[in-house]
Formats: C-alpha cells, structure tokens, sequence
C-alpha cells in the first residue's frame, strides 16, 4: 500500500564517498533533533493529558495505537519525556548527541536536583558499559549467590491460534546453592508431560549476561553443556582442599587466569622472563616472537588505525599488520608491524591491493574481478 504523503526514500548509491559520508553526518543530526523534539512534545502532551480526548486511556497507548511507535520506542521516549519535564537540560543534550537514550534509561531513575547536572556532565558521549558503572556505584546491589541449575528443556507447541511454549525437566531441575550453613538445596523433582514430538521445536537461546552490580563487583550468567558443567563439578573436586565451598566464581576465576596467561602466550608471544632482545634478521611471513612481543606492548594491545576522527579502539580480533606489505618487501621487524583490528587490516590491504581484472576469468559473458592481495596470498 503507498500513501499519498509519503515522500520518497532518496537513494544514495550514485553519491560520491565524501557526499555519502557528509550526508550521514547530517542525517544522525537530524534524527537527533527530530527525537528530541518529539520527546518534548509528549512531555507536553503528558502534561495536559491529551491523549485522553483522543481516545486512548494512557500516553503510552497513543504512542503505540496513534503514533504507531514500537513499544520499546514508545516505552524509551515517555520516560524520557518525563525525566526531561524535571530537568529540561536533557533535550539539549539529547539534540546533540551528548547522550543516548539508553544513557537516559539507566540514568533517569537516580537523577535528582542536586546530582543531575553532575551525572548528566560526566555522561557526556558515554557508552552504556560506561553509565553501567555509574548506576553500580550509585545503587550498588548485593552479590548473587554462586547457583548451578540444570534448565529445563523448552519445547515450542504449535498449536492452531498460536504457540505455546512448554519447559520440560528431564528429570529433576536442580538448583545448587551456596547458603551460609553450606548446605546444598535442591528442588524435588518435576513431572514429564507427555509432548508429541513431531510438533515440537526448540526455543531460542538466551544470551549471556554480564552486568556490574557494585563497583569492582559483577554478576555474571550463562548457560553451559554437560560436558563443561562435569569439567566444573571435577574442578570442584580436585579444588575442595583450596576451595571448600566449590565457589564456581573462584574456579572460573583461577581457570581464566591460566588461559589468559596462555592466550598472551600464543597471541603476544609473552613470558614471564623473557631473553634478550634481537634485531630481526627473518625474510619471511612469520613475525618473530621478540617483535610479536614488542608491537604489542607499544600498541597497548589495541588497534592502531588513525582515522578522520581518531583511533580505532578495537581490542578485540586484533592482527598484525605490515606497513610496508610483505608483496612490496616489507620485513617483519617492530618498525614495520602494527596492530589492526581484522576489518581495518582487510580495508587496508583492499588500499594495497584494489580489486584487478583477470582477462581468462569471464562468468555469464561479464569479467570478474577478484582481489589481488587473495591471488597473491595463496
């Protein structure tokens, strides 16, 4: 269905790579201000309750029902509305980018007319990890017991209006707990409803969950198989004269300190004693372990790629990169190595290496071209 007063979306694939990237610019401005003013305008509308004479019974409901917002749309934006009717200096910051509405989320329930302007300055381009922490130190919460459960097996029914979700214990759900008196509860066991199995299929997993709960203090969750929960439970065993209670935080605690250390090992070529530094003399590929090591602790195990607006701050996948390629004779010594991230190591080497055209490659009577920094890497 087209409406007569939706304008075109404009398509941007004949503009230029400067045009396109200035046109984003200004396009996340524009959202940016759009938000904020719609924010304030349902802070409005809240305040005189307009919603009412339109027939719905709440803000939110209008939002959903008239303004056919999302419900986490709907949801974000009334609360940021109400949080900006107490201290208006939000919507500047809103419009311009300062925070996000994520930032406003977290932030909104603990702000108060003598912190606000405090919170709302140290927020300034925030990450949500970051307020995370802000919001621990503020309202700092209580450990969560250590707790080992077997999950119940969920099972999708269909059925004709819709489905319905069942979960089934294999036997008995069990939850592990660590109370003062070192005890272990665990529930009785379950009944297995009788399921018919052509109709069933399984639901989708949850993710994992790290959140701060206190400063220097976070709850961490995840689900794991039988084989790693044995791993565990022997863990526990071999563990019980260094760790009594079986805390899984200790043992997951010590298990990461030994593969970080073996990680570094592998990846930065680190040792506790390493022997005396070397010039290297290699010709090939490999990167020496003097020079791994090295590049590493200058580049401060971060991606080294400076853009128009500054460092990469990737951490994580991290590669090492020739200034000068290899193909061009460049050597693996630590003047030549960097860190990348993998996507800004494969952008550069697409710089090095542009795509070529194979003359005795033709697909469909077209030429392909292919990448000449694969071909020459095979």
């Amino acid at each position: 269905m087209v409406y007569r007063d939706m304008k075109p979306v404009p398509s941007f694939t004949s503009a230029s790579d400067s045009n396109l990237l200035r046109e984003a610019h200004r396009l996340a401005h524009d959202e940016r201000q759009a938000t904020a003013a719609l924010i304030a305008c349902l802070a409005e509308v809240d305040t005189r309750r307009l919603y009412l004479g339109e027939g719905c019974g709440s803000l939110f409901a209008w939002c959903t029902d008239v303004l056919h917002l999302s419900r986490d749309a709907a949801y974000a934006r009334i609360e940021a509305a109400r949080v900006a009717r107490r201290f208006p200096i939000l919507l500047e910051l809103l419009a311009s980018g300062s925070v996000t509405m994520s930032v406003v989320a977290l932030l909104g329930p603990h702000l108060s007319d003598a912190n606000h302007q405090q919170l709302l300055a140290d927020a300034h381009h925030k990450s949500k990890r970051d307020i995370e922490h802000v919001v621990a130190a503020l309202a700092p919460k209580p450990d969560v017991p250590s707790t080992i459960r077997k999950l119940p097996a969920p099972v999708v029914l269909r059925a004709g209006h819709g489905d319905a979700t069942l979960f089934l214990p294999d036997a008995v759900d069990a939850a592990v707990s660590r109370p003062d008196d070192g005890k272990t509860q665990v529930s009785p066991p379950a009944v297995r409803p009788q399921v018919p199995a052509a109709d069933a299929r399984p639901a989708s997993v949850q993710r994992a969950v790290i959140a701060p709960l206190a400063p220097e203090r976070y709850k961490i969750q995840f689900t794991v198989g039988r084989t790693t929960h044995d791993k565990l439970r022997r863990a526990q065993d071999l563990l019980r004269h260094a760790v009594p209670n079986g805390d899984p935080a200790e043992i997951f605690d010590r298990a990461l300190t030994l593969l970080v250390a073996q990680l570094e090992k592998q990846k930065w070529a680190a040792a506790g004693r390493p022997g005396a530094r070397r010039q290297c003399t290699s010709s090939g590929r490999s990167i020496p372990t003097t020079v791994r090591r090295a590049v590493s602790r200058r580049d401060e195990e971060r991606c080294t790629f400076v853009g128009a607006h500054g460092r990469c701050a990737e951490t994580g996948g991290l590669e090492f990169h020739h200034v000068v390629p290899f193909a061009y004779g460049g050597a693996a010594t630590e003047e030549n190595i960097q860190l990348r991230c993998r996507a800004h190591n494969q952008y550069e080497a697409r710089r090095d290496f542009p795509p070529v055209l194979r003359e005795d490659s033709i697909h469909d009577g077209a030429p392909r071209l292919e990448n000449a920094w694969l071909i020459r890497c095979v």
